[in-house]
């Protein structure tokens, strides 16, 4: 005779339990066969709605018009680095945090590796490349030099770009104040006090009488 077992007021034998093995080995089978056909029915509905994915847009960059295609999810740094070969922003942690890939939009300091290229339709911008004039450094970039503001040199585009737009807002600027300007970059080398002093170097030479 089968002993029953009693758990909540409800009897179970061996039999009902081997049955319950049986019923789940049946489920396990099928259901993944039923997932499947949902994820073919879902992507035959997908392909059934228009999806605009691209854009033709126009950027002026370092005083040169482009006109491009731009897929919806493009980041103004892929278009900078893949497609233009303007490889001076840097794609370091792409996620918005350390400024290596910072270019100037409309005069202002934006993460490139976030913004989305098709959000830069018409807009005016300015990337390391475009801060030398006529066969000469910018202030910021020949101070950079002369103060020794860089070691491995990778985060250095960034923190240019970061400080010439600090110092297009603002003439006089202590120590203090750069450093909170420039919050948004890092630098893993660890070379903070030579940016700030090729900072304040840049600041002397661009606002000299």
């Amino acid at each position: 005779m089968e002993k029953a077992k009693k758990k909540k007021g409800k009897t179970y034998t061996r039999r009902d339990f081997i049955k319950g093995i049986g019923s789940g080995a049946i489920g396990a089978a099928v259901v993944p066969r039923l997932i499947a056909k949902d994820t073919e029915t879902q992507k035959a509905e997908e392909s059934l709605v228009p999806l605009h994915s691209r854009k033709q847009i126009s950027l002026t960059i370092n005083e040169k018009q482009y006109v491009l295609e731009v897929q919806s999810s493009e980041t103004l740094l892929q278009v900078l680095r893949e497609r233009l070969n303007l490889t001076g922003a840097k794609k370091i942690c792409d996620r918005g945090e350390c400024g290596g890939c910072t270019v100037l939009l409309d005069g202002k300091p934006v993460y490139s590796c976030l913004y989305l290229a098709i959000r830069a339709d018409g807009k005016k911008i300015i990337t390391v490349e475009g801060l030398a004039a006529n066969g000469k450094l910018h202030p910021v970039q020949q101070a950079f030099i002369d103060q020794d503001g860089y070691q491995c040199g990778f985060c250095t585009p960034g923190f240019i770009i970061s400080s010439v737009a600090l110092l297009d807002k603002k003439k006089n600027l202590s120590q203090q104040a750069i450093r909170e300007g420039l919050s948004g970059n890092i630098c893993r080398c660890g070379n903070y006090f030579k940016i700030y002093e090729a900072v304040s170097t840049a600041a002397k030479n661009l606002w000299r009488p």
